[in-house]
């Protein structure tokens, strides 16, 4: 697959190839929604909470006495069934009830699928180079608008690219992320998304593009390292 490549002004300057095999081969629209499902549960707070019956304030006390009245029999001001009593089923759940994992060979699968299909829909803009002399939010919405973007951004950045970092933030609707860590979330959740050739590159050929036992392999070494340095 051969996609075009742009520089700031919006002009074609050249492409790049990009193996679809590399990506998946084709489009697997059940495991990118699962990926999808999974990041947005993860995100959960898990902190709306309501009160029941034990934890709401009053008394125990029989409000009236059973018989002699000619009413329904009572229980507490704190039943269900009264005006301020608790709820019948209240919200306790923590974080921990809605967390999904997924295999890492089948989530850096999902990455790299959303990216495809990003790809097909012709909906990434590659940039032959994100580097900018200074920080100027003008800068880099003259570069969205050479690119004809009209829609929601992702932008892509090396996390040692500050002056694209701090011109692109101030802009509605695009969002910047490390281009290390994309996700199948990041990408879907955009139009457009916005990368430089380099960056683009050294994801493919990054941690983001094993699918075998080294890759889990490499992420429980990481993880483990980063434990020690802790």
């Amino acid at each position: 697959m051969e996609i075009p490549v742009y520089d700031k002004n919006g002009s074609q300057v050249g492409t790049v190839s990009v193996d679809e095999q590399a990506l998946g081969g084709e489009v697997n629209p059940a495991l990118i929604k699962q990926a999808y499902v999974r990041y947005h549960a993860n995100l959960r707070q898990g902190s709306a909470r309501t009160r029941n019956r034990a934890r709401t304030a009053g008394s125990t006390r029989k409000l009236y006495r059973q018989k002699g009245t000619g009413r329904a029999r009572p229980g507490p001001i704190r039943t269900p069934v009264r005006k301020g009593g608790g709820h019948t089923f209240a919200k306790t759940r923590g974080r921990e009830a809605y967390h999904k994992d997924m295999p890492v060979k089948m989530r850096r699968k999902a990455n790299r699928n959303a990216l495809l299909a990003k790809l097909i829909d012709g909906e990434v803009k590659i940039i032959d180079s994100l580097e900018f002399d200074a920080p100027k939010t003008r800068n880099f919405r003259d570069l969205l608008e050479a690119l004809n973007i009209d829609r929601t951004c992702l932008v892509a950045l090396n996390q040692d690219n500050d002056n694209a970092r701090l011109s692109a933030r101030n802009l509605d609707g695009v969002t910047v992320s490390n281009s290390a860590q994309l996700t199948c979330w990041d990408m879907l959740n955009h139009r457009y998304m916005v990368i430089s050739k380099a960056d683009l590159e050294a994801w493919i050929a990054g941690s983001s593009s094993k699918t075998d036992k080294s890759a889990k392999a490499g992420l429980k070494h990481r993880s483990h390292s980063e434990g020690e340095a802790a």
